[in-house]
């Protein structure tokens, strides 16, 4: 039996353009995790932003407490809680509760704010962020070791010998992952706990070129904090849309990009305008972006898998709405029911039953004309002499 290999699912910021009935984009996310847990995708981890119109939740717990109640084995992480906003405390004891309503399910994406609109609102200063995640992971940490009450006092918050409400469902604990971009600090924080990775980042630029570079830092930091990281729990994100065929895919997507990157990074956030004419284009040449025909994507995710030089444990796809809500939730139908079982062991099995089969058909089935024969001849007197014969013949090899 092959090994099953990698996860998957998606990472939903989520991305809303303006102009859109905001409650009713919210039902579609929940809407979305519910169809890809009926098509069994692995996880679904939602975001956190309080700025910028696009990215509506401000809250991945309400979300993954909602979501829970309407799927049955699909697991729901934030995407990412970012920690420097939040007590140290409160975030763990949320998580653990989510951990027992959702029966194990939930995970703890950790990151130190991606919005700088949100973190000037909260009156944090953006060269604190960074320090201040760090500084809630070890309390975090130190609190699901649960072995005694943790003392520690930072210039923003304080705890006084605190212990956990209750232990958490999962054993250890649940799953805790590091966002990370392009650069160090994600594998470096992920590294000194053990814990998982998001890499975002490889969705950027050289972001797939950098991927086994970033594995090396995040191997180097557990090292010397006496820890392991495993590519098990490292997850890739990359941007998606499956159609048919490459063509179809490319002509389903390309408007609503636009609008995102224009509207959203270019015009709302600030970042510079692409150089290409053609982006999307581009990113699918650059390995950044998986927009075809299964096949296509499915050696898009496999040339992924050689730039880690060693494998890494899921996919993620960024959640977009470049396409119309049709084809976008027909993009991963057809991703679970053609590209994803190539990557889990899925289809080897059965493959080979069909070859078998096919290489020993007259040795198997070669007995199955004088078996029908005999039935006639022993126990069908009274059956028609023209049925026999149509009967008989049917699969005569």
């Amino acid at each position: 039996m092959a090994h099953r290999g990698l996860t998957f699912g998606i990472f939903l910021a989520p991305f809303h353009r303006l102009g859109e009935n905001p409650t009713l984009a919210i039902g579609r996310d929940v809407e979305l995790i519910e169809w890809l847990d009926q098509l069994g995708y692995d996880e679904a981890w939602i975001g956190e932003h309080h700025s910028a119109g696009w990215e509506l939740i401000a809250s991945p717990e309400l979300v993954i407490a909602a979501a829970a109640e309407r799927t049955r084995h699909i697991k729901l992480g934030s995407g990412v809680t970012s920690l420097p906003y939040h007590h140290p405390f409160l975030v763990a004891q949320r998580f653990v509760q989510l951990d027992h309503m959702t029966r194990g399910r939930a995970m703890l994406g950790c990151g130190p704010g991606a919005l700088t609109s949100d973190a000037y609102m909260l009156g944090i200063e953006p060269p604190t962020q960074r320090p201040r995640m760090l500084q809630a992971m070890e309390a975090i940490m130190r609190l699901l070791d649960g072995r005694e009450p943790v003392t520690m006092k930072t210039d923003w918050f304080e705890l006084r010998e605190a212990r956990l409400h209750l232990a958490p469902y999962s054993d250890p604990h649940f799953e805790i992952a590091v966002a990370s971009t392009i650069t160090p600090f994600g594998m470096i924080a992920a590294g000194t706990h053990g814990v998982g990775v998001l890499s975002i980042g490889a969705g950027l630029p050289g972001g797939p070129e950098a991927l086994a570079s970033q594995w090396k830092i995040a191997e180097d930091a557990a090292a010397k904090a006496g820890k392991t990281v495993s590519r098990k729990k490292w997850r890739v994100v990359v941007n998606a849309h499956i159609a048919e065929d490459d063509e179809q895919a490319l002509r389903e997507v390309s408007a609503g990009e636009r609008v995102e990157t224009v509207t959203y990074f270019e015009d709302t956030l600030g970042r510079p305008p692409g150089r290409s004419d053609d982006p999307l284009r581009e990113g699918v040449a650059m390995g950044t972006t998986l927009v075809g025909s299964p096949d296509t994507v499915a050696k898009g995710i496999r040339r992924l898998l050689d730039y880690s030089q060693g494998g890494f444990g899921g996919i993620l796809f960024r959640a977009h709405e470049w396409a119309n809500r049709e084809q976008t939730m027909r993009s991963y139908e057809l991703f679970a029911r053609y590209v994803m079982p190539q990557f889990q062991g899925a289809l080897d099995s059965v493959a080979g039953s069909a070859v078998w089969a096919r290489e020993n058909r007259k040795q198997v089935f070669g007995g199955t004309v004088e078996a029908v024969k005999r039935a006639f001849t022993d126990f069908g007197a009274a059956v028609p002499e023209e049925f026999k014969a149509r009967t008989i013949g049917a699969r005569d090899d």
